[in-house]
């Protein structure tokens, strides 16, 4: 099977299940069946939005959801009966390092649910706990090694947290730790996770400020024969300008292909929907409305980087 991936993906993400629950919901701790349910209808709410932003014109075939089995319901067969890409994650929920969130039946349940990319997040900073970045390289790699024996694609969703000395080095400027430490500490990490012997297809990254540093990450990520391996911009729960700049400098650059954006995209007319302030409609329209916003602002730039050139 050959490494990477080369089509367009529009990802909607929605597999957040801790801070979900408890963040919409206040459920701490497991929640019961009554309100499994609960969440899950609110999550299918996130999926209508997709399927209003498929019936506006967009292209099935690119557009994927990133939903998770606990509070999925039924999202994962019928993003499959309409056609979309779907992601589903690997790892356990709200944890700081890397685990498999089913243990040593991980295998099993992607194969159940046969989901067009398994994806993991993995905080990993290389100036980190050395010890438990090797603990999460060997999980990784026992993920990555399975994936690739039988066939089926990998995306990582790579976080780079600040470390305690790297945030003081900025004054405690989360802002400047973006800017300044955070693209050179990407390059570091994905060289290390391929060092170890994970291959991934699809790399899931946090936005950066420069066009040259998108193009910095791409070259990284396709180092070593690893022409066909791309990589998605993430949201972070950012606000609209944030977002837009970041994908305003990933677009332009080959070997990017899109975007996976969730809270971004649904956050606010999910919470509305929650409240009681909106009607389930006017929810999924303004989720759509959202995601295609996204779309627009991904391929203008696209346009204007050619028309530029």
């Amino acid at each position: 099977m050959t490494l990477g991936y080369d089509g367009r993906l529009y990802i909607l993400a929605f597999d957040h299940r801790g801070s979900f629950q408890r963040k919409f919901f206040g459920i701490e701790g497991e929640p019961d069946p009554e309100q499994t349910a609960i969440i899950a209808d609110a999550k299918h709410l996130i999926f209508e939005g997709m399927l209003q932003a498929v019936a506006a014109g967009t292209e099935a075939g690119a557009a994927g959801v990133l939903v998770d089995e606990q509070f999925g319901s039924t999202v994962p067969e019928q993003a499959h009966a309409n056609g979309l890409k779907l992601a589903m994650p690997a790892e356990r929920s709200g944890q700081e390092y890397f685990d498999f969130q089913y243990g040593d039946d991980f295998a099993a349940h992607i194969e159940r649910f046969d989901p067009d990319f398994t994806k993991v997040l993995v905080r990993y900073n290389p100036e980190g706990d050395e010890a438990m970045n090797r603990e999460q390289l060997d999980k990784l790699k026992r993920l990555s090694d399975w994936l690739k024996t039988n066939q089926r694609k990998f995306l990582f969703e790579l976080l780079v947290p600040a470390e305690r000395d790297q945030l003081a080095a900025v004054g405690g400027d989360n802002d400047r730790y973006d800017a300044e430490l955070r693209p050179a500490l990407m390059l570091r990490t994905i060289a290390e996770i391929q060092d170890a012997g994970i291959e991934v297809d699809v790399w899931k990254i946090e936005g950066v400020e420069q066009r040259s540093e998108c193009e910095a990450l791409v070259a990284q990520a396709r180092v070593g024969g690893r022409d066909g391996v791309s990589c998605v911009v993430l949201g972070r729960g950012a606000d609209d300008a944030k977002v837009d700049h970041w994908l305003a400098q990933a677009a332009p650059v080959d070997g990017f292909i899109g975007f996976a954006i969730g809270r971004s995209i649904w956050w606010d007319p999910l919470k509305a929907y929650v409240d009681g302030k909106i009607e389930r409609l006017a929810g999924a329209r303004k989720i759509a409305e959202n995601y295609l916003r996204f779309i627009r602002v991904y391929e203008s730039a696209e346009r204007n980087a050619r028309v530029a050139s």
